[in-house]
């Protein structure tokens, strides 16, 4: 038996092209692989975006945590106020010196033969400094 010849180009005889059928059979051999890939690829990458970005994503969620701890402090804050005004109240209803210490911080009331003074309110809260006229003009210019 006669071996071929690896070294020589083959000669082989024109072939007649393939019915469309099993050529679109043979490319879905050879190109499921690759194109099965790129889409396995493709939709691990979007799973990936919609996890961070997503409706109920991770950046979504990491704003919510802040949020959660501020609505924790503000309760905290709220919680340690009504402590603090439930004990005011204890206060007003057992102790008639912590009532009479509100008339008169308050209300501004006072004791048989007492007498308030009431000073203006403080000029240098409450306006603005004056300026000198000389001044001012001379900054304008």
């Amino acid at each position: 038996m006669r071996q071929p010849n690896l070294f020589s180009p083959k000669k082989e005889a024109a072939a007649e092209p393939l019915p469309l059928s099993q050529r679109a059979s043979q490319w879905l051999q050879q190109g499921w692989r690759p194109a099965g890939t790129v889409f396995a690829i493709a939709l691990a990458l979007a799973f990936a975006w919609s996890v961070v970005n997503g409706r109920h994503g991770l950046s979504t969620w990491y704003g919510q945590r802040g949020q959660e701890k501020q609505l924790k402090n503000e309760i905290q804050q709220l919680e340690d106020e009504n402590t603090h005004l439930r004990q005011h109240v204890d206060r007003l209803k057992k102790d008639p010196d912590a009532i009479e210490h509100e008339a008169r911080e308050k209300l501004h009331y006072a004791r048989p033969g007492e007498v308030i003074y009431s000073l203006p309110p403080d000029r240098k809260k409450t306006s603005a400094p004056a300026v000198d006229p000389d001044q001012k003009s001379a900054t304008m210019h």
